[in-house]
């Protein structure tokens, strides 16, 4: 039967995040939908904190490495059923399958809702090429302001909060949902012009 090592399982299923974006709704520490400054901040130091492997004060592509492993490791960990270090096809079938099945099980919870699904035709998410955290790797990127190719903490707050303050469209210090949902329709909008401009034919010089 036909085996699968680590680190193949590594290649074939981990497409590991750089850096997510600070500031997210995840920082809202009071859940009452409202972001601020404040929890900002606080967010933006806390998702720092996790993502510095190794505790060196900045995120660079050793942080990147270890995370890649670690990530590698816990899925290792989920298709090797039995725990013999290594995953049998009858193993990866069976984690297919069970992601499937919650998947599907999502999705009507989500209709049953009257919800639309999240990920339509063509979206691979957070784990596929077109979408997700690929297209989030060079925006984050834009963090390292002094062009060192790694991201202090300061310069982690200060993406934190510029996200923050472009969000904050009546600069009332807060930010809403309303607003984060106006702020992911612009950002929705441009990336359309985007493909659109990448997709135009180039235009034919003249003779």
């Amino acid at each position: 039967m036909k085996k699968i090592s680590l680190l193949t399982l590594g290649a074939a299923l981990i497409a590991v995040p750089v850096l997510a974006a600070p500031g997210g709704a995840r920082a809202d520490a009071d859940g009452n939908g409202v972001l601020t400054r404040a929890e900002v901040q606080a967010g933006a130091t806390a998702m720092f904190a996790k993502m510095d492997a190794n505790g060196d004060g900045k995120l660079d592509r050793a942080d990147r490495a270890a995370k890649r492993a670690e990530m590698q490791a816990k899925a290792f960990e989920r298709f090797d059923a039995n725990k013999d270090g290594q995953i049998s096809k009858a193993e990866w079938d069976q984690h297919a399958a069970d992601r499937a099945a919650k998947r599907a099980e999502r999705g009507e919870k989500r209709a049953e809702a009257g919800e639309p699904g999240k990920r339509g035709p063509g979206m691979r998410g957070h784990h596929g090429k077109r979408g997700g955290h690929h297209g989030m790797r060079g925006g984050m990127m834009k963090a390292d302001t002094d062009g060192d190719k790694a991201i202090s903490a300061a310069e982690f707050q200060t993406a934190a909060l510029a996200r923050f303050d472009a969000a904050d469209a009546n600069k009332d210090g807060q930010v809403t949902a309303d607003e984060r949902q106006a702020q992911r329709a612009a950002m929705k909008e441009k990336r359309a012009e985007w493909r659109a401009k990448r997709a135009a034919p180039a235009a034919t010089p003249a003779n």
